[in-house]
């Protein structure tokens, strides 16, 4: 990790405001989803991009019950439930 020199404060909310650098610099837009993670002290963000739940491929994804699943993994699901699809 390397430090960006910026410091900022949270409001009364909880809330803090990224500066402009950042959000061009890493392509971060108004209502962009954003991740958030925790490792031990350090709280780490990341612009959130969908994944398929179980392989982490990101293209050719479909939604079911709101999460993302790629059509390689239902095919592969199909041949495991011993279904026979054809693309």
């Amino acid at each position: 990790m390397r430090s960006t020199g910026i410091v900022r404060k949270l409001d009364e909310l909880g809330r803090i405001t990224l500066p402009i650098e950042l959000r061009r610099n890493l392509d971060v837009n108004d209502r962009d989803p954003l991740e958030i993670f925790v490792d031990e002290d350090t709280i780490i963000m990341k612009k959130y991009n969908p994944a398929d739940i179980f392989t982490g491929q990101m293209e050719d994804l479909v939604e079911y019950k709101g999460k993302k699943i790629s059509k390689s993994s239902i095919l592969e699901l199909a041949r495991l439930a011993g279904l026979n699809i054809s693309e």
